[in-house]
């Protein structure tokens, strides 16, 4: 027991005194002192620095603008080439290359065999009228029982390949598919012609033959007077309504029977 009390009172006992104590805050309060004197001579440093600072830097100026809006500047619009939005583009129809009086001159031409055709006009590659024409033969061809919409475009297509090849060996000049295309196409509007006539009544007789025959010689004029207008082929219009006829007489064959 006593050695119990002998180490209780070793393990309490201590040379910690008052004077200790004082000794140890006059330290902290100088060390206190010292971090306190440091700090504000670490401020006044970067105030000078920050006052060198904004010297050096130039004055901004102020934005007067609002948010999201640019200022206005009258500079801006006295720039060359500014477009002003969509007042200066071309309407639609003329960038789709639709142009409604090309295609009543070029009807007007096709419906009077005798007028002079305008070669600057049918040497364009327009295929609104003939893709109109296309599908008014094949409707009309519907309306009188014939569903025959696959040997319309079918025809159509080789014989603007047949006589695109035909007067590109005739011409000096030559042609393009489009201008081919373009002519035959807009000619066949006397075949709808008969090929309304079918829808009253019926073709397969004399008058029907005589009527098929008109309507013949009609298409294959008209295409034969614009392409020695548009090509300048004079004299030879005879050479070139003869193939004209072999095509619209297959379309006619298709009418009638």
């Amino acid at each position: 027991m006593s050695n119990f009390e002998q180490f209780h009172f070793d393990f309490y006992q201590s040379n910690y005194t008052t004077d200790d104590q004082e000794e140890g805050c006059n330290s902290y309060d100088s060390d206190k002192n010292l971090c306190e004197s440091r700090k504000s001579q670490t401020e006044k440093q970067l105030a000078a620095g920050a006052f060198i600072l904004s010297d050096m830097l130039p004055s901004s100026q102020s934005y007067t603008g609002q948010i999201l809006q640019p200022a206005y500047s009258p500079d801006t619009l006295s720039q060359p080439g500014y477009n002003d939005g969509f007042d200066e583009e071309p309407p639609l129809l003329e960038e789709l290359g639709i142009n409604f009086e090309h295609i009543w001159q070029k009807t007007l031409t096709v419906l009077n065999p005798m007028k002079p055709a305008d070669g600057s006009i049918m040497n364009e590659t327009d295929l609104t009228g003939p893709m109109v024409f296309c599908l008014a033969l094949g409707a009309t061809l519907l309306m009188a029982g014939k569903a025959h919409f696959g040997y319309v475009y079918g025809m159509s297509a080789i014989g603007c390949l047949a006589m695109h090849a035909l007067l590109n060996l005739m011409s000096v000049s030559g042609v393009s598919h489009g201008c081919v295309a373009s002519v035959l196409g807009y000619c066949l509007l006397p075949m709808v012609i008969l090929s309304s006539s079918a829808v009253v009544f019926s073709l397969q007789g004399i008058p029907g033959t005589v009527l098929a025959l008109f309507i013949i010689g009609w298409c294959s004029l008209s295409a034969s007077k614009i392409f020695t207008s548009a090509l300048a082929m004079e004299g030879q219009q005879l050479l070139i309504a003869y193939p004209c006829a072999l095509l619209y007489g297959l379309f006619a064959l298709l009418t009638v029977f």
